[in-house]
């Protein structure tokens, strides 16, 4: 690895740095207060070390090759860990703070985090903006190791591959229950595993993934529950549920913050759920960052226990029966 280094002038890793984020020649050059000539010059010694033409002009743009784009995370994670070693930490003020702070998160996540997060950091840190966009896909670690984003919200789920590079702290851990509308007409007091399986489901899959937690348990107990809607977001689920016969199965803070509650009823599943485990994911170059420490404070801070957030009716299962 170091004889690798030392081939290599480390000052040209913030020239592709630079050249990736703005894909050109002459506003990375601004940036980097260097000529265009100069810019030019030094890409073509990047690409001598490199073996490899790094980046192609496409129309005005300049397009990475597949090489650079396999190493682009890295380097920007490494050139962030280097300026944060190298760079001595001011005292974090948030009173006084301007930053921005930038999540990535489903519509579920957003709704069950955000709100909370902004209220409580406007009063303490009014000057501290938060910007939110969406989740692409599960895995976020291109975006926090770029430095896209500083916090992806998201759950645990140990059929995913493992986040390697990425640091996380647990938000909080949930139960998932069952919500129908007030007045179904054939869920009432009490929900059996065949009175779920037989009623029409409402299912969001925001990354339009084949299945999900609930369905794989259901599939390794051979049976299924009938879906009738499938949406890649949260926001009409309350809609639909509210003014039809179907159900929804979500973690119980989603049903508390999003939906009217005057209008549901919600049971605990007729079956063992593992449980919903919110996580906050960040890049381990921002660990000791004063500011980026603070704000994982906050996280905590409004991610407490919400045991009594809604009636669950509790029914157990109708002996006999295995799903």
């Amino acid at each position: 690895m170091m004889s690798t280094l030392r081939k290599i002038d480390l000052n040209l890793l913030l020239i592709f740095d630079s050249l990736y984020r703005l894909g050109s020649v002459t506003e990375a050059a601004n940036e980097l207060a260097l000529s265009p000539s100069a810019m030019s010059h030094a890409l073509n010694r990047l690409r001598a070390s490199l073996d490899d033409p790094l980046f192609v002009r496409t129309g005005g743009s300049m397009v990475p090759t597949s090489r650079a784009e396999s190493i682009a995370a890295n380097i920007s994670a490494a050139l962030g860990s280097l300026s944060f070693c190298l760079h001595k930490p001011e005292l974090f003020e948030p009173e006084k703070s301007r930053e921005t702070y930038t999540f990535a998160a489903t519509d579920y996540t957003a709704a069950v985090i955000l709100p909370g997060l902004i209220a409580r950091v406007n009063s303490l840190a009014p000057g501290i903006a938060i910007k939110l966009i969406y989740s692409r896909d599960f895995n976020a670690d291109e975006d926090l190791l770029s430095g896209k984003v500083d916090f992806a919200l998201g759950f645990e789920e140990e059929q995913k591959s493992p986040r390697r590079g990425i640091e996380s702290i647990t938000c909080f851990a949930d139960d998932y229950v069952v919500a129908v509308r007030r007045g179904h007409p054939d869920i009432h007091d009490s929900l059996t595993q065949e009175g779920y399986l037989s009623a029409g489901h409402v299912v969001v899959r925001p990354w339009l993934e084949s299945r999900g937690v609930i369905d794989r348990y259901l599939e390794s107990q051979q049976v299924r529950r009938r879906i009738v809607v499938e949406l890649p977001s949260l926001m009409i689920a309350p809609i639909i549920v509210s003014n039809t016969d179907l159900v929804i199965t979500l973690p119980r803070r989603g049903i508390s913050s999003i939906f009217d509650m005057k209008n549901l009823v919600v049971f605990a599943p007729p079956f063992p759920t593992p449980q919903y485990i919110l996580k906050a994911y960040y890049c381990p170059a921002l660990s000791n960052s004063p500011g980026h420490l603070w704000m994982r404070e906050q996280i905590l801070q409004i991610c407490g226990p919400q045991d009594a957030v809604i009636p669950v009716k509790r029914v157990n299962p109708v002996p006999g029966v295995d799903c």
